[in-house]
């Protein structure tokens, strides 16, 4: 089909045909062609547009009005920057000079703006538009919205940031444990077995993290939780006083809060073992749980551990990780830098902590939520 009539049809803003006199075959098989290429143009789901060297919008279809807002009426004769965000109008200027040139510029990543004003990642494809004589007269774009496809790659980076944090994090828990044993091991074996028996227990934290529903079991308590997470740091002999106290009210946790309460305990007792009282063997965290004003409280304290002092370089990937999870509980945490050790307090609301439709609240939890009121 001739380029000349294709750009004819391209700058028609309703994108129809107009009627051909047809007076030959050609002229007939010109039509069809037309009329099938603008078919085409109309149902494709991606924005499809076109504008002269200028950067004037000359076409616009039903995909690009559904992408960006703007009906074809509202856009054509107009500047394709009403598209562009301030901070990147350079880039029109740069796309406009390769078509000039001849050249196609492919799968380009990059944020346009709607009508309502937000923005959205697209990724354009834009080749030069010639006329019968081969002159090069405007530039025909392809928007395709990659706005799932960006989030989904920004989750697996969130994703494999944590992942590397809590290698890390296993790593240095692995080194503190076997700094904890070796203070009362006299012999290899000795400290062998006890780095096992620790280890041991951090594993049964790890599978508290998973849901037992899944396997049909019970929910687990937030005491039961938070005694997994930490005795893999108290002293081997039992018959000495633990390095722990948890006290006030225990509430069940369903599958929807489980992990959540994990990640946070288990950040909180790895950042204890890397600067905080869980360094020193006489260090020790107390935990209490309890509820104020319709919130339930859970505070951490920590006791006969170096000097806490905030982070001198900013926020680090532990501290995100506490702030998110605990705003997926609809919480908030907050920290107090003393000298004896830090003091953390974790708030949520009291209603998310209530049991799921398929578990009825224990008469122990039932009155701690209407104490916590």
């Amino acid at each position: 089909m001739p380029v000349e009539l294709v750009r004819d049809t391209l700058r028609r803003s309703s994108l129809m045909v107009d009627p051909l006199k047809v007076s030959s075959p050609t002229k007939l098989r010109r039509r069809r062609d037309a009329e099938h290429y603008v078919s085409i143009i109309e149902s494709c789901e991606d924005a499809i547009i076109s504008t002269d060297l200028e950067g004037t919008l000359e076409s616009w279809n039903p995909g690009a009005e559904k992408l960006f807002g703007y009906r074809p009426h509202e856009v054509v004769g107009r500047s394709v920057t009403l598209l562009i965000p301030a901070d990147r109008e350079g880039e029109e200027d740069v796309i406009l000079d390769r078509i000039r040139r001849g050249e196609r510029v492919d799968h380009y990543e990059t944020v346009r703006q709607r009508k309502d004003g937000s923005q959205v990642h697209v990724a354009l494809t834009i080749s030069p538009i010639r006329d019968a004589s081969g002159r090069i007269v405007g530039a025909s774009k392809v928007a395709r919205d990659i706005t799932e496809r960006r989030q989904a790659q920004l989750q697996q980076s969130l994703l494999l940031r944590e992942m590397d944090h809590r290698i890390k994090n296993l790593f240095t828990i692995a080194g503190s444990l076997v700094t904890l044993s070796a203070h009362r091991a006299s012999t290899p074996s000795d400290l062998a077995a006890a780095v096992g028996k620790r280890l041991a227990a951090l594993a049964q934290a790890h599978a508290l993290t998973l849901s037992n529903d899944h396997a049909g079991g019970g929910h687990t308590t937030l005491h039961v939780l938070i005694n997994t997470i930490l005795s893999p740091f108290d002293r081997e002999d039992k018959a000495e006083p633990s390095r722990f106290s948890v006290t006030g009210v225990d509430l069940s946790l369903n599958s929807s809060v489980l992990t959540s309460f994990a990640l946070i305990l288990h950040e909180l007792a790895t950042n204890s073992a890397k600067y905080g009282a869980l360094v020193r063997p006489t260090g020790r965290v107390d935990v209490s749980c309890y509820g104020q004003k319709g919130r339930f409280v859970l505070t951490w304290e920590e006791h006969g551990g170096p000097i806490a002092e905030p982070p001198r370089c900013g926020q680090g990937f532990g501290s995100y990780l506490l702030q998110a999870t605990s705003r997926q509980l609809d919480g908030h945490i907050e920290r107090e830098w003393r000298p004896d050790g830090v003091a953390i307090r974790l708030s949520v609301p009291c209603a998310l902590l209530r049991t799921n439709k398929e578990q009825r609240p224990s008469r122990s939890d039932r009155a701690a939520l209407l104490e916590a009121r």
